[in-house]
């Protein structure tokens, strides 16, 4: 198996919806309020709409859950869900709340599984392609994915 790069994702977050601790931890949600997606065989811009449910544990990691949708440049529609852990650093931290600094990919624990639908046939290949990504967090705060498409060979 091998990790070939398929797309960049970026996703402007609006101030979290905070619902509050629960059994399971504290509830966050964090609506899209745009973003873009890049890629060789996709690009498009992120539609309103989407957004992060996200869950805060007490073990300093947030579980994602996920959906979006984003327009292509050529007038398709991808709907994209996702589940993934991220490791609420220090500097995570700071640049969720408003700080100018980043983290870089592989400074911390941000792992997504996307899966991704269209059906449009130019993008049907989506349909049948696992992905998995890797995030950091920017300015903003902007979420960054690095998107990769797993292979057999």
């Amino acid at each position: 198996m091998k990790l070939i790069p398929e797309f960049s994702y970026t996703a402007e977050l609006a101030e979290p919806q905070v619902v509050g601790p629960g059994p399971y931890g504290v509830r966050q949600v964090l609506p899209v309020t745009g973003g873009t997606v890049k890629g060789d065989r996709l690009s498009g811009t992120a539609a309103i709409g989407g957004g992060d449910w996200l869950l805060a544990g007490d073990d300093g990691f947030g579980r994602l859950d996920v959906r979006a949708q984003f327009n292509t440049d050529d007038g398709a529609v991808i709907y994209m869900s996702y589940q993934g852990l991220v490791e609420v650093t220090e500097a995570a931290a700071a640049a969720l709340t408003g700080a100018d600094s980043s983290t870089n990919f592989g400074d911390h624990y941000f792992v997504t599984t996307p899966r991704l639908e269209c059906g449009d046939a130019r993008y049907g290949w989506v349909n049948q392609t696992i992905f998995v990504g890797q995030g950091r967090v920017t300015p903003g705060p902007v979420i960054e994915f690095q998107v990769f498409r797993v292979a057999l060979q």
